[in-house]
């Protein structure tokens, strides 16, 4: 994953030239790394990772995955690509609470184009499901899990579609401490065994830390952390 010079800039009454939240980004990621991307609340964090993950694009530069140069894609290109490479996990679950574990999980794999995929994505689902010790509860629906086990489906869910790229906005921010510390391991080892590229954003410093790279995101640039952080 590759951005070059990734500049946002919001349009803001009374302000000339508008409001710019991310200012010539550039962010290099390789295949299986794991980065946490840290700072304050309305430093543009989230804006970072949704122009990532293709929710958001930039004002001006470039947005690469796999080589592939995204600015280039149509809208529906890039709703193929976001569901097919990128997974996403939030600090809500966003779990359709009508259904179970098990329907919630294959959501992502009803618009997949790959059938080879597609079909055998209910053995991906029962060993991953199985792997993050959840494979009993797989015909719960959301309101009878705890927190932890919630936010352990929408990891599993983002990871369905064996995406090159797991995207992950304040994933223990909702949870308590032992939840968080549980989930923060469970991505790290995700991030290993699945070969997936890992970005974090995150107040928690002790996840970030355990990151392979951290960087901090201040004044709109992405710099090494301050000392301490």
């Amino acid at each position: 994953m590759k951005l070059i010079g990734v500049t946002r800039r919001y349009d803001a009454p009374g302000k000339a030239g508008g409001l710019t939240v991310l200012d010539d980004v550039s962010l290099e990621v390789a295949r299986g790394d794991s980065l946490a991307i840290v700072g304050p609340s309305g430093s543009g964090k989230s804006t970072l990772l949704q122009i990532i993950g293709t929710l958001d694009r930039p004002t001006s530069g470039s947005v690469a995955l796999d080589g592939q140069d995204l600015n280039r894609l149509d809208d529906l290109q890039i709703a193929a690509v976001r569901n097919r490479q990128i997974g996403f996990v939030f600090q809500t679950h966003y779990l359709l609470p009508q259904c179970t574990v098990w329907e919630n999980v294959l959501v992502p794999t009803l618009a997949c184009s790959d059938t080879t995929l597609r079909n055998g994505a209910g053995k991906r689902a029962e060993r991953l499901l199985n792997r993050v010790g959840l494979g009993e509860r797989k015909f719960h629906r959301p309101g009878e899990l705890s927190g932890g086990e919630r936010q352990r489906v929408a990891v599993v869910r983002a990871l369905i579609n064996k995406p090159q790229l797991l995207l992950a906005d304040e994933p223990t921010g909702s949870l308590d401490h032992a939840s968080a510390q549980e989930l923060g391991q469970l991505l790290l080892e995700l991030n290993r065994e699945e070969g997936v590229t890992l970005i974090v954003v995150t107040h928690a410093l002790d996840l970030a830390r355990r990151m392979g790279r951290v960087l901090e995101l201040r004044e709109g640039r992405l710099v090494p952390p301050a000392t301490g952080s």
